[in-house]
């Protein structure tokens, strides 16, 4: 009658101890899972430097253009404080609609960030959305071609130089940046932009913004790059 007690209290003693063994090895797993798991990244991962080739394209095939150049810091793989300096210039001369020659040059920066969105962000390629806030003062010449006014019919024309304008903005973009080969990367963003303010001068709205591009036709813009991480 002793016998039963006694084999089923070392049953149960034995339960529990292997019940204490699997609750004790399930957290040695589930820490030793956590910490491989742990991001050892370190928050300052570099900078780097790129130079815009869209905007140097467009300065020597065509009448407008930019030349650009960007800092971005490197936070964790994952946010990228950035800063966009260049110098825009136009020569337009006698538009075939107006007549009108335009002239300007002058430099713009942009500052904003973009975030990485990739689940992987340490790979080197990266996908991300971004905002900008940029700004320029910039002076036009603008000339146009003698003409008959319209209501007294004597040749007139009509000439500014020198104009003070300024333009603030903002940009929204999505970009894609794929690591070549070491530090080189190549990149491509499309931008939306939209006006926050402006002064034209006395002419109204001018044709080319330094930085923005043309007032009419650049709310959705590009950039197509190349960076070096340092």
């Amino acid at each position: 009658m002793t016998i039963r007690p006694r084999i089923s209290a070392s049953v149960s003693r034995a339960a529990i101890s292997l019940l204490l063994m699997a609750a004790s090895c399930v957290g040695v797993s589930a820490q030793s899972v956590w910490r491989l798991e742990k991001d050892t990244i370190p928050l300052f991962r570099g900078f780097a430097v790129s130079f815009d080739l869209a905007g140097f394209a467009q300065m020597q095939l065509g009448t407008y253009g930019q030349y650009e150049g960007a800092l971005r810091l490197n936070l964790h793989d994952q946010y990228f404080p950035i800063v966009e300096l260049g110098l825009g210039r136009a020569n337009h001369e006698d538009d075939e609609v107006t007549g009108i020659s335009y002239k300007t040059s002058a430099p713009y920066f942009r500052v904003g960030a973009d975030v990485n969105i990739m689940n992987n962000k340490h790979t080197g390629n990266r996908v991300f959305v971004g905002l900008r806030y940029g700004y320029t003062n910039y002076k036009v010449d603008i000339h146009h071609a003698t003409f008959a006014d319209p209501t007294w019919g004597w040749d007139t024309t009509y000439d500014v130089s020198g104009a003070k304008c300024n333009q603030h903005w903002g940009e929204i973009l999505f970009g894609l940046d794929a690591k070549v080969y070491g530090p080189l990367h190549i990149g491509w963003s499309g931008r939306y932009r939209f006006r926050l303010s402006h002064k034209d001068g006395e002419m109204g709205k001018t044709w080319y913004v330094p930085g923005y591009g043309i007032q009419d036709s650049s709310v959705l813009g590009y950039s197509f790059y190349v960076s070096f991480d340092i």
